[in-house]
């Protein structure tokens, strides 16, 4: 098992996104997420994404960070 931390481009992916710097800073600019929702539960993301996203912040701490980062830039947006 990986124990390393792993970087947003990473994470993205990991989601099966573009990774590349200009996707994900147009997907974060397209995809705002209000501050009472939680990122797993937006509207946006597949099933598989979602669980994804939700096991990570569960029980997955290498990726933890990453999925932090992100919620922080999509409510940022929202």
């Amino acid at each position: 098992m990986d124990t390393g931390h792993h970087e947003l481009t990473e994470l993205f992916a990991q989601l099966g996104l573009d990774n590349s710097t200009k996707a994900i800073n147009q997907f974060v600019q397209s995809h705002p997420l209000p501050e009472h929702v939680v990122l797993a539960e937006a509207p946006f993301w597949s099933a598989s994404q979602a669980a994804f996203l939700r096991q990570s912040l569960a029980c997955d701490a290498e990726w933890s960070d990453a999925v932090d980062t992100l919620a922080t830039l999509l409510q940022q947006r929202g």
